[in-house]
């Protein structure tokens, strides 16, 4: 049988069809679900983006060291993230926030990321599942760009 292709963004047809998505956010896009504001949500994507590549290395959680390894195949399988899904409060910011620049800073994180590849991924392990491959990372990462582009309708 052929395995199940994931979207991911070190495929450059995913990844340039999630800066397209981000490109057609507006700032006055309305949230379907959850509490963040849309530059909320660029920020937050940008910060994951980060924490992905090793650029910031948000402590384990304590729930996460628990049970998060019963949950990391959740991160990478080929089921969306579900609405109002727990985030990390290392990747959440609340003060204001000017939607340009982070869009672009979005943007630019994106194509960071895909051009890393599998060898500039962090080793460090995600705040909540715990050690990830870089293919498991890159599926994630898409997944929750996906998971935000649909919170604003894009």
């Amino acid at each position: 049988t052929k395995p199940i292709r994931m979207n991911n963004l070190f495929s450059p047809t995913d990844m340039q069809d999630i800066l397209r998505r981000i490109e057609n956010i507006q700032p006055d896009a309305q949230r379907q679900w959850g509490q963040m504001e849309v530059v909320q949500m660029l920020n937050h994507c940008t910060g994951a983006l980060k924490m992905a590549s090793g650029e910031i290395n948000p402590p384990r959680a304590f729930i996460g060291r628990l049970i998060g390894r019963f949950f990391r195949s959740k991160y990478s399988d080929k089921e969306p993230f579900e609405k109002n899904s727990p985030t990390s409060r290392a990747i959440n910011k609340a003060e204001s926030l000017d939607f340009d620049r982070e869009k672009a800073q979005l943007i630019s994180q994106v194509q960071k990321f895909h051009q890393g590849g599998a060898g500039n991924v962090t080793t460090h392990p995600h705040p909540f599942f715990g050690e990830l491959t870089p293919d498991e990372w890159s599926i994630g990462m898409w997944k929750h760009l996906d998971h935000h582009l649909r919170q604003f309708g894009g």
